[in-house]
């Protein structure tokens, strides 16, 4: 991209003032998102006041609107919740109430509003702004503020981030809280498993979504639920026979649980609600199977906000304030929201209307269109889980008579498993026979491989690690042996599933093409590790559960230091040369250091860093953490750094190491890792089923050309595949990272949080999109 990069440090806020509230229901997340607003608004010198209770609090006034310090924020990043209150608020309903409100504004000099909330909370935030200089008229009739005043503050800025667990809002790939509430369920969908296990039992859930499936659908996703009901697809008339047929039929596959997720606004095409006590009732009736009923309820609001959730919340509340700078009186209040991994701005009505346009179309019941309206991440989801939780009958299923293998490749990532199931089910609903292969291209060589059915990959998504196992080795060295195996089990295509070793594998397979035919076969690489340094790809499978293993333990870590006062943590994490989880880290625990390899740095910053923390200590926070990449300076190692620390920090703070190791591979996957492992690697399987009818000529399988070897990878905001052979510009093999990588436009996002001067690159920011303008195939994001 040829621009000139714009920095934000031409963008004063001097003289300017930032109120910031959280309104409605509350979520995880908006705790980073409030922290986020007050640290940016102070570092570019505007006034920062919290509102509490939300917009009671503004009508209230008095001690409700505070102007806050930067040390104000501290240690709210790890909190669930909203630290600044929230309720509904009847007076603001009024134009009395609203009156009030602008008033209380007014003499605080506030007229820049960042809103975290709900539709309902922003329409609201709009309504305040539209009536703003009507308001501001009507208060200088009656006296209570000068004519100076109405000139002064004539305009209202108004900026929304969307909080709300259930990811209701049009516009936006996911809304801060989503991916927690998605922690929380999975975490008791994996522990009721366990029981119904021994008991086989079948156990009916019930999820939060009152006119949004979204936590529903997902989680069906991620557990590989038996049957979902959700409010914008509801079940087919005679839905009760086939739900039963389908849950007996499983039993008979000795299957011993069955899991029904509803969501609590789940409705029947006669838009009758479908609760969770009658789907029960229908299975003891119909099946005499014993079953239980749990509702999740507010424990879906609760605990400590996910990875996800904290980074998305602290980069959108960094992009408010900006768009609050940069707004003029003609801008529209905008909404900042997330669209792959892109930061955007939408106008906040375009985005309220077409939420309420899939309200109406459900009302309506035009569900088809309500699915649509959702977005095509939604619809996505959707079709994969219809894709993988029902087996056709075999006499119903193609025949192609293709075989393709699938083997995991380096070291093991959380979602590889996933992967794998969608994989084999995917491949098996196109046709294709699906082969396993164990141990990687070692196992390869050796002939470890085996047909797997649709039923062996049952319950794999919720697994850590990988199942068929994996090694780090090449195929180079085994070249012969694996084109034998090839050949002996008539291998049409090959999907391979992991890190860096697996991009190298396929650029070998490629080029031993030329003496080996049976690599001319459509292969195609699913990125998946922990290190996230896959050439092709913005997020690699397993980051995710990764960088939450490393967000919890630094959680811990900082409640530690946080008692002992005085107290500085070295941290060391994994990712060979690629600084993602250590800098990722660091901005999702709230570090006040990263170092890694991409940026290099010299005994001078060290010791900025060391002055820094003496300066913190004479605060309020008497605490610090430092995150080190485990390759970031082959001379300054976590000892080096933890000494030099200790020594410089003599009398000020003292020092404790923590390395990290293998436990940020270990784990069950995040529902992140666990739905975007199923839908990359469905996507995946379908490019080979169609790179397979392409190169089908005279009774073989015949595939030479560079496109028929690629890397399906995240880009900005699409999925993608790209010719592992045009990747080879973009990677530096020696230390095996991309060359260039998107997230390091987020570092100084951490420094900035962390109270450094800084340049921030903002040239990406700042254009006000439409709502039918973004790309809905924006994927991940979303999960």
């Amino acid at each position: 991209m040829d621009h000139q990069p714009k920095f934000f440090e031409n963008l004063s806020g001097a003289g300017k003032a930032i109120a910031v509230l959280t309104s409605g229901g509350d979520a995880q997340g908006m705790n980073a998102a409030v922290r986020a607003v007050v640290r940016m608004g102070i570092y570019v010198n505007a006034k920062v006041y919290f509102i509490y209770e939300g917009y009671q609090g503004m009508v209230d006034g008095g001690d409700n609107i505070v102007e806050v310090s930067w040390e104000s924020v501290s240690s709210i990043l790890q909190v669930g919740g909203t630290v600044i209150g929230s309720a509904r608020c009847k007076p603001f309903r009024t134009r009395e109430g609203r009156l009030q409100a602008a008033l209380n504004l007014v003499q605080r000099g506030i007229t820049n509003l960042c809103v975290i909330g709900g539709d309902g909370s922003l329409t609201g935030a709009n309504l305040f702004r539209e009536e703003w200089s009507g308001l501001l008229e009507e208060l200088a009739q009656k006296g209570k503020i000068d004519a100076e005043a109405v000139k002064k503050y004539a305009y209202l800025n108004i900026v929304g981030m969307v909080g709300s667990i259930d990811n209701d809002f049009c516009g936006t790939d996911m809304t801060i809280g989503t991916d927690s509430a998605l922690h929380r369920i999975i975490e008791v969908v994996d522990a009721i498993m366990t029981t119904a296990q021994s008991h086989q039992r079948t156990f009916v859930l019930e999820v939060m979504g009152r006119h949004c499936g979204y936590l529903a659908l997902v989680s069906a996703l991620a557990c590989g639920a038996d049957w979902v009901f959700i409010p914008e697809y509801p079940p087919e008339e005679g839905w009760e026979d086939t739900m039963c047929v389908k849950l007996s039929e499983n039993r008979a596959r000795k299957k011993r649980l069955n899991i029904i997720i509803v969501a609590e606004g789940a409705i029947d095409c006669h838009n009758k609600p479908i609760t969770s006590e009658k789907v029960k009732d229908l299975v003891v009736q119909r099946l005499g199977f014993d079953t239980r009923v749990t509702i999740l309820g507010h424990v879906q609001r609760g605990g400590t906000p996910s990875a996800f959730d904290r980074i998305l919340a602290s980069r959108m509340g960094v992009e408010a304030v900006l768009a609050l700078l940069e707004a003029t009186p003609d801008t529209p209040a905008c909404v900042v929201s997330l669209s792959g991994n892109q930061a955007v701005r939408l106008p906040l009505m375009e985005c309220v209307q077409m939420t309420q346009a899939v309200q109406k179309a459900m009302d309506e019941g035009r569900f088809l269109e309500a699915v649509r309206l959702r977005g095509r991440s939604f619809e996505n989801n959707l079709n994969t889980y219809k894709l993988l939780s029902h087996k056709r009958p075999d006499a119903e299923l193609p025949k192609t008579n293709f075989n393709v293998a699938v083997l995991n490749v380096g070291a093991p990532a959380a979602g590889m498993n996933a992967a794998v199931r969608a994989a084999v089910r995917v491949g098996m609903t196109e046709g294709h026979k699906i082969f396993a292969v164990i141990d990687g291209f070692e196992g390869f060589a050796r002939g470890k491989i085996k047909e797997i059915s649709w039923g062996d990959v049952g319950g794999w998504t919720g697994q850590g690690g990988s199942i068929l196992g994996t090694k780090r080795t090449l195929p180079a060295k085994y070249l012969e042996k694996i084109a034998d195996q090839m050949r002996t089990n008539n291998i049409n295509a090959l999907m391979v599933i992991g890190g860096f070793e697996a991009f190298e594998s396929c650029l070998q397979l490629q080029e031993a093409r030329t003496s080996f035919e049976e690599f001319r076969v459509p292969i195609c690489v699913v990125p998946a590790t922990i290190s996230n340094n896959v050439p092709g790809t913005d997020y690699s499978l397993g980051t995710d559960t990764a960088l939450n293993a490393i967000v919890e333990t630094c959680d811990r870590i900082k409640q530690s230091a946080s008692g002992t006062k005085r107290r500085v943590f070295i941290i060391e994490t994994m990712g060979g040369y690629c600084g993602y989880l250590a800098n990722m880290g660091a901005l999702a625990a709230g570090a006040d250091a990263a170092y890694i390899f991409e940026e290099q740095f010299d005994i001078r910053e060290l010791q900025a860093n060391v002055e820094h923390l003496t300066e913190k200590m004479k605060t309020s926070i008497q605490r610090g953490l430092v995150l080190r990449n485990e390759n970031c300076n082959e001379n300054y190692t976590t000892d080096f750094i933890y000494q030099l620390y200790s020594e410089e920090g003599k009398g000020v703070f003292d020092c404790r190491k923590n390395v990290l190791g293998h436990m940020q591979q270990g784990g069950a996957p995040s529902p992140f890792d666990r739905n975007f492992g199923t839908k990359i690697s469905a996507k995946a399987m379908q490019w080979i089923s169609k790179k397979l009818k392409e190169t089908y000529r005279k009774g073989k399988v015949f595939a030479n050309t560079d496109d028929s070897v690629c890397l399906l990878g995240m880009r900005r905001r699409n999925l993608v595949f790209q010719p592992v052979a045009e990747l080879k510009s973009e990677t530096d093999f020696v230390h095996r990272i991309p060359k260039e990588q998107w997230w390091l436009k987020l570092r100084p996002l951490m420094k900035i949080l962390a109270k450094y001067k800084t340049s921030y690159d903002v040239s990406d920011s700042g254009q006000l999109e439409h709502v039918a303008m973004l790309p809905k195939e924006a994927e991940t994001g979303a999960i």
